[in-house]
């Protein structure tokens, strides 16, 4: 089918994580190709984790500073008004102090939401401690009513959680606002602060996550060890989205030109058939969107979250659907490891340090996959699924 006469456009990103807090660090880390791992003692085990850089901590610190009511708020919350306030910026959304723009929306959402603060108040609960404000600082509506009042948005504020596709469902959430003329601007993205004792304990519960705490790449999608090897890192990823007409566009602009969600009937606890049937049927609607003349995919940014079960899905699911035409395929949580809901979100920066590169860094460890370096980087695949049998597709293109 034609293009729409209008396109949802990425505006501007921000983005906090290990790999970095701006664009130049960010994509200094994605040319290094270099992991940014440490390891916490969980357990009587050394425990891979991918935390922020020091760099990251102090800006976010400087960030707590500005306001004495961020004091008080869950990690999760703080990454995403970090990230929230460099997308407003970078797309030159100027906004008044004393004023909420109410054609501005917001829709943040984690997979865990305030893990930091709730384990905290439940271990003041148990000594008869607890604080008045237990309840409203762990909230899911948290995440998206402080980055509100971070930007003054004074649009629709949106909370949730489909676990680890929560961010491209935000994603989603915001292109749908904005064809339905529902918001002029949209904030969308995910943040995660997962590095817990209860939240690794779950992880290691499941059997997935990683021991190879002293190894260069402590998770290893698609590699070639046998091994599980998941682990959890932290960030928060937003993106402002803004509704565009066609002869407005300018060269080098990105858009959201697709999307697509599946489903399967859940049949393990990590709900992943070894067909990846949710994964299929999730890229298969998002391609089918895309013009009849030109339906090629340069790269796909996998889920890949370095578990055996689910890389072999996603991959399984790729072949089924293009067969002998298989574009490129990386991703970027042999670097960071899984930031759970906000990962989607991280997978998109990474497109677009793609876009700009026109280039892969494979990883240094041995893998299953060819590698296949793209000629040009003009459309980009995202996939996302989570716990529960739900998947997402996310396809980008430059203009």
């Amino acid at each position: 089918m034609e293009r729409a006469k209008e396109h949802v456009v990425i505006r501007g990103y921000g983005a906090i994580s290990p790999l970095g807090y701006d664009v130049w660090s960010t994509s200094q880390s994605y040319v290094n190709g270099k992991p940014v791992f440490t390891y916490v003692q969980h357990g009587g085990r050394p425990t891979p984790v991918a935390t922020l850089s020091a760099g990251a901590e102090s800006q976010l610190q400087q960030l707590v500073s500005q306001n004495p009511n961020y004091h008080q708020l869950d990690r999760s919350v703080l990454l995403a008004i970090f990230a929230a306030r460099q997308a407003v910026i970078q797309a030159g959304w100027t906004y008044n102090q004393s004023e909420a723009r109410e054609d501005l929306a917001v829709n943040v959402g984690s997979s865990r939401g305030a893990t930091g603060l709730t384990e905290q108040h439940f271990e003041a609960y148990q000594q008869g401690t607890l604080s008045a404000t237990a309840s409203p600082t762990t909230t899911l509506g948290n995440l998206s009513s402080w980055v509100a009042h971070a930007v003054q948005a004074g649009g629709a504020q949106i909370s949730h959680s489909i676990t680890c596709s929560t961010a491209l469902m935000a994603i989603a959430n915001g292109v749908a606002w904005l064809r339905a003329g529902m918001a002029q601007r949209f904030l969308a993205g995910g943040t995660e602060a997962p590095l817990t004792n209860f939240t690794i304990a779950q992880m290691k519960a499941i059997g997935i996550y990683s021991t190879l705490w002293d190894q260069p790449f402590p998770c290893q999608p698609y590699g070639t060890s046998g091994q599980n090897t998941f682990m959890l890192g932290e960030g928060a990823a937003v993106l402002a989205l803004e509704k565009v007409p066609s002869a407005q566009l300018e060269k080098g602009s990105v858009i959201i030109e697709a999307l697509g969600f599946g489903f399967e009937q859940i049949k393990s606890k990590t709900g992943i058939s070894a067909e990846g049937l949710n994964f299929q049927q999730a890229m298969r609607q998002a391609i089918s969107q895309l013009p009849l003349h030109d339906q090629s995919v340069d790269v796909i940014i996998t889920h890949s979250p370095g578990t055996r079960a689910g890389d072999k899905a996603e991959l399984s699911a790729i072949q089924a659907l293009f067969q002998d035409n298989i574009p490129s395929i990386t991703t970027n949580k042999h670097l960071l490891g899984h930031t759970l809901g906000s990962s989607g979100a991280l997978s998109v920066q990474y497109a677009l340090h793609l876009f700009e590169q026109q280039s892969i860094v494979y990883p240094g460890y041995s893998s299953i996959l060819q590698k296949r370096p793209p000629h040009t980087i003009n459309r980009i695949l995202v996939n996302a699924a989570g716990f529960g049998g739900n998947a997402a597709s996310l396809v980008l293109s430059m203009i």
